[in-house]
């Protein structure tokens, strides 16, 4: 296997200027055929892919930066950069660079991307180097220019870096800060101001490491704030030591990880703070103090996670009662910048990172600090949960499945445990918290719900060979933490309408209500069970009475989700209860109003009629149609009744719908198997066995007699016919066991039928009173027992696929009975002989 010293993670420079993390794996060098050169690549250490395939240009400017690091641009606002697991490695790779473009591998960086003219050709062979003025006050001036000057070509900046570099200068520029101010030199100030700013634009990481160092950092800090567009210099210096405190929370004993963390802030706050906003040009010339801070944070949470001592003696502190409220509260500023700070990390590191905090006790510290009552220390607790939720809510899952174990085990021992075992659960703690979000705009609350819905996603739930996380989890929720989401709604809604209908309230319940509509969507009878059992739809639509359109779109919405599943369980559940009043009820009330309410209403009596969902269908129309019929602008309801009538006339000829789908099944569904065998049956045919005047016909048609067409047919035509009627009989049983009636009477009478008056729809019925070829229609007594028979002919000797009735072809059969309506009437005659 290939040596760690090898072992890379590849970064790209993203449009915001931050680093984002491509990936794992191992880097080497050869030569690639397609790319013409000696190039880079790093495949990927899970799966071998390739990660990175870079040609080493001549021309390419390659950066080694703090030695495990190699940075580069391919392309204008395209930045990569290697950072190595070893330094060994990245020195290896280093030379391979250098030996590449011909250049001492002793070097940082081995070229800017040149694109000089000639001239600039001519003076770097003539002059090898860029010779600085001396430095002193009165040349300060010169050298302002001499920097302003080399910005624009990449070759003078690379000579002028050097020559920065070389000399030493930069220090001898900031004792002519010093001898400015202490003059008083204005004007010698503004000139360091552009010098220095000038420097930083050069983005060299020798030149940054030389500015951002223990002796000089402040120095430079001091020379930007002499701006020249500002009547007034800025004070930063001021800030930085009067104003912000370092806090050593807990004591660090190593000085060289103190240092990093000043320098850190220090840097972080130049680039925030006291460089002017960039130009679009200049941004890309500050990749590398980007990368510096970037790269700053990682070696900075390294060494943390190193130090044992350290994090024992924080969660110590964090869990002791006798740690003051203000000592904790530091200690969970320190703990989430902290958290902040390793999304910087490399997966790998991550991992372990985020596993050093669990075996910590992060989880158990969350819930001591989510109880406490200051409102800042719980906000600073929920950002970290946040951290942990979403790098690992396996591991938040696990934690709080174990704690609720814990708990039912002393609740056999003690039994008013139980009474306050929801106050120790984490999860519950989340929820109550969210549930108890002051905030009028409700931000915190917002936060908390998606956590949440994180942790009951099953999305990300992981499966193993013995137990299934989703199992157990869902089990664990909708026992222990499901009636503390749902109070809030449960208390609200103990009437017809919302008991508290202020803004906040509904803000709350809609959040709820967004979840629980997740839930529906995502989980299966854990879900169902509940909403059947504690009757939560019927508490749900009591939203739909609120003044505010969003909360009663949001109740709308749970009932929809639940109609889309189609589930016969939820169906009968909604028509035993009759919940489709309020929603009635609310669409009447909207009245004419062409808004979101009325178009969401009757997107979901659309979808019934469209996937015809005929218990839904007749429930609506038998209880609702006198308040829905004259509703017109829109053909939803008339629809929905003529798939009731439809259904009424399957019930009432059940023969004629059997009939249908045996065409059907003839149609569409034969046996691709059964046509290749009767096509070989007729190939195979030896035309001799022919008689003269004998008609060819295939074999499945060869054996039809009467007999043969009319046994299997009756016999499956009672079956038929004795089960339906069974099933009716089953039908009305249940609805006439146990209904209730409507608060309001909006009930189509069961036994009226509406006839249709358009002599189109007419025919479009089957079997409607009065259509060509109906059973009982008065004008065709025979012919439909010789069509059935010739079809159930093909349907025995064809070997079909099963007899099913198939609801989605109805439209199918309409049509292809309107054309045979629309023959002449001689045709008619002839095909129904």
């Amino acid at each position: 296997m290939t040596d760690t010293r090898r072992r890379v993670k590849v970064y790209t420079l993203n449009e915001d200027r931050q680093w984002d993390d491509r990936g794992t794996g191992h880097v080497s060098s050869g030569y690639v055929e397609r790319l013409k050169g000696m190039s880079l690549l790093v495949r990927a250490e899970s799966d071998g892919s390739l990660l990175l395939e870079s040609k080493i240009n001549p021309n390419t400017a390659y950066q080694k930066q703090q030695d495990t690091l190699i940075v580069w641009s391919e392309a204008e606002n395209y930045d990569l950069a290697l950072s190595f697991q070893e330094k060994a490695g990245c020195d290896e790779i280093w030379e391979k660079i250098c030996q590449v473009q011909g250049k001492d591998p002793s070097v940082d960086i081995t070229q800017d991307l040149v694109d000089e003219s000639e001239e600039e050709r001519f003076d770097d062979m003539s002059s090898p180097g860029l010779e600085l003025p001396s430095c002193e006050l009165s040349r300060l001036e010169e050298i302002a220019e001499l920097v302003a000057s080399s910005l624009p070509s990449p070759l003078r900046r690379e000579k002028l870096a050097l020559a920065l570099e070389n000399e030493g200068y930069i220090k001898k520029l900031l004792e002519l800060f010093h001898v400015c101010e202490d003059l008083e030199n204005i004007e010698g100030l503004h000139h360091l101001y552009e010098i220095i700013k000038g420097i930083f634009l050069l983005n060299r990481t020798a030149l940054f490491e030389v500015m951002f160092s223990e002796e000089c950092i402040m120095d430079v800090i001091g020379c930007l704030e002499y701006d020249p567009t500002l009547s007034q210099p800025r004070k930063h210096r001021e800030f930085l030591t009067k104003t912000a405190k370092f806090k050593e929370v807990i004591p660090i004993s190593d000085p060289e990880l103190k240092q990093k963390i000043h320098q850190t802030y220090r840097v972080q706050y130049i680039q925030d703070m006291v460089l002017p906003t960039p130009s679009v040009f200049e941004e890309n010339m500050l990749s590398t103090l980007h990368s510096f801070i970037f790269f700053n944070k990682v070696e900075i949470v390294g060494m943390l996670q190193e130090d044992e001592k350290f994090l024992t003696d924080l969660f110590a502190q964090l869990t002791d009662e006798a740690t003051d409220e203000e000592k904790r509260q530091e200690l969970v500023n320190f703990l989430k910048e902290f958290c902040a700070f390793s999304q910087t990390l490399q997966p790998q590191n991550r991992d372990a990172f985020f596993k050093t905090l669990s075996n910590m006790g992060i989880l158990p510290a969350l819930e001591v600090i989510l109880g406490m009552d200051d409102t800042q220390v719980r906000s600073a607790a929920t950002d970290i949960f946040s951290y942990l939720v979403e790098y690992n809510p396996s591991m938040v899952r696990e934690f709080v499945m174990q704690e609720a174990q814990q708990n039912d085990d002393v609740s056999k021992k003690l039994t008013e445990q139980k009474i306050t075992s929801k106050d120790i659960l984490l999860i519950n703690l989340i929820i109550e918290h969210m549930i108890c979000d002051t905030d009028p705009e409700l931000g915190g609350a917002v936060q908390l719900m998606g956590l949440l819905r994180t942790l009951v996603d099953p999305e990300n739930m992981l499966a193993t060979a013995n137990k299934t996380e989703k199992t157990e989890f869902l089990g664990f929720f909708y026992k222990h933490c499901m009636h503390v989401l749902t109070a809030p709604l449960l208390a609200n809604t103990t009437e017809d309408k919302p008991s508290k209908d202020d803004f906040q309230t509904a803000q709350l319940l809609a959040l709820v209500l967004e979840l629980l509509t997740f839930c529906v969507e995502h989980h299966t009878y854990h879900i169902k069970n509940y909403i059947i059992n504690k009757d939560i739809l019927r508490r749900v639509l009591v939203l739909m009475a609120s003044k505010h359109a969003f909360l009663a779109l949001c109740a709308l919405r749970f009932k929809r989700k639940i109609i889309g599943l189609k589930d016969e369980f939820y169906n009968r559940y909604i028509m035993k209860s009759f919940l489709f009043e309020p929603v009635v009820k609310a669409f009447l009330n909207n009245g004419s109003r062409y808004n979101l309410m009325n178009s969401a209403i009757i997107e979901m009596f659309e979808f019934i009629r469209v996937e015809d969902i005929k218990s839904l269908t007749a429930h609506v129309i038998e209880n609702y149609w006198k308040a829905l019929e004259d509703v017109d602008y829109v053909q939803t309801f008339k629809g929905l009744k003529l798939r009731f009538e439809q259904q009424r006339e399957r019930q009432d000829n059940p023969k004629l719908d059997s009939m249908r789908s045996i065409l059907r099944n003839h149609r569409y569904r034969r046996d691709a198997r059964t046509l290749e065998d009767e096509e070989e049956m007729w190939f195979n045919t030896d035309e001799d066995d022919i008689e003269d005047g004998e008609a060819v016909v295939s074999p499945s048609d060869k054996t039809k007699n009467d007999d043969d067409i009319m046994d299997p047919i009756s016999k499956f035509m009672e079956r038929k016919k004795l089960k339906e009627s069974e099933e009716k009989e089953v039908l009305l049983k249940t609805n006439l066991s146990g209904r209730q009636s409507p608060s309001f009477k909006l009930s189509l009478s069961s036994g009226t039928k509406t006839n249709l008056t358009s002599q189109s729809s007419a025919t479009s019925l089957p079997g409607s009173p009065g259509s060509p070829g109906s059973p009982g229609s008065p004008g065709s007594p025979g012919s439909v027992p010789k069509s059935t028979s010739q079809t159930a002919a093909i349907t025995t000797k064809g070997g079909l696929v099963g007899l099913v009735d198939y609801p989605d072809d109805e439209e199918d059969d309409d049509e292809d009975e309107d054309k045979e309506d629309t023959l002449p009437v001689s045709k008619k005659a002839k095909f129904e002989s």
